[in-house]
């Protein structure tokens, strides 16, 4: 038995192709297709440029670096880099000058021959111009500081932690202070780092533009700590510890840089934060002998009443004490060319 021979679409160049039927002689109305035309030989859409995003677009602003690098002598308000910059300039060589004979009058190193097989620490000079709260200045100050990470642990240090007085510290201290109308006084230690003796064997290079002419090749062995060694900050903070602890004072419990002494009724806080140093009390007596005794010792400067203090500025006012930060702030400002910034209020 033979079938008969099943329909073949049929193909039109220029319609759609004809659909077989399903079954019998039911015929289906043929279903309209797009036409498909496909090209060996396509030509690529031209690409879209792309434009970079500047930070300008978005505003956003860096505001630009000046860096003074010139052959011409520098002016007074810019502080050099270099020792040779600031031998050209009277007042930063009298900062230098006051600064090496600091030195030697307290016996901060001895000069000996460079000996074998021993790490020898770089040092260079820093120069900082110091203002007033207004940003008029002060004075020129000329450091020598030790490049403390060419030291190696466990060879010329140990332990280099020192604690400072916290700030709320500072603020309840102040707080009792004008509460009971007590005085207070400020003190600065003249090159407070200085004062602190070394435990470990520390050899320095010389410092540049000073070297001795008779042994240039020499090293300095250090004898008392300097800025910028590791245990400099706690050589320091140990030896103004001893001398407090020694005259009667108790080291509190709760902030390791506040000392206070109670004996007789004379109660006195004295306060600790690195060189800077405060200190009130209800025995106006007993302050000045502490001051004194204090001043020989070490060599610090009594700068009276505070008034400005860790960067914040102590003004009286008829009921208590305003503390503001506006220098801080100014100097933000200036920092990120902000000085003309209009003031306007924020959410915070």
């Amino acid at each position: 038995m033979t079938h008969p021979p099943t329909p073949q679409p049929v193909i039109d160049e220029e319609g759609p192709a004809a659909s077989a039927p399903s079954s019998g002689n039911a015929l289906t109305t043929p279903q309209s297709t797009p036409n498909i035309l496909v090209s060996t030989n396509q030509i690529a859409a031209p690409a879209i440029p792309i434009r970079p995003v500047t930070r300008s677009q978005n505003n956003i602003f860096k505001p630009k670096r000046l860096f003074q690098v010139t052959k011409y002598p520098l002016v007074e308000n810019v502080e050099p880099s270099t020792i040779k910059e600031a031998m050209k300039h009277e007042h930063w060589r009298k900062a230098i000058n006051e600064e090496f004979e600091a030195l030697l009058r307290n016996g901060t190193w001895s000069l000996v021959p460079p000996p074998k097989d021993t790490n020898i620490v770089g040092c260079k000079w820093l120069f900082r111009i110091k203002r007033n709260v207004d940003g008029s200045i002060s004075r020129y100050k000329a450091r020598l500081v030790a490049k403390g990470f060419t030291q190696c642990y466990g060879v010329d240090f140990h332990e280099t932690f020192a604690p400072v007085v916290r700030p709320q510290t500072i603020k309840i201290i102040l707080s009792l202070a004008l509460g009971n109308k007590w005085q207070m006084h400020q003190l600065d230690v003249n090159n407070a780092f200085l004062q602190g003796d070394l435990q470990e064997q520390v050899f320095m290079t010389q410092p540049p533009g000073l070297k001795d002419s008779q042994h240039p090749h020499y090293v300095c062995k250090l004898h008392k700590a300097i800025y910028g060694l590791r245990q400099a900050p706690r050589a320091w903070h140990d030896a103004l510890k001893s001398f407090t602890l020694a005259y009667g004072f108790q080291c509190s419990k709760s902030d390791p840089s506040l000392f206070i002494y109670y004996a007789s009724g004379v109660i006195t806080y004295f306060l600790v934060y690195v060189d800077d140093l405060l200190i009130t009390g209800n025995n106006n007596k007993f302050l000045t002998q502490f001051i004194t005794s204090l001043s020989q010792k070490f060599s610090l400067k009594n700068m009276g009443a505070p008034h400005y203090f860790l960067g914040i500025e102590l003004i009286p006012t008829p009921s208590g004490m305003l503390l503001s930060q506006h220098k801080h702030i100014r100097d933000v400002l200036q920092r990120f060319d902000m000085e003309g910034a209009k003031p306007a209020p924020t959410p915070l």
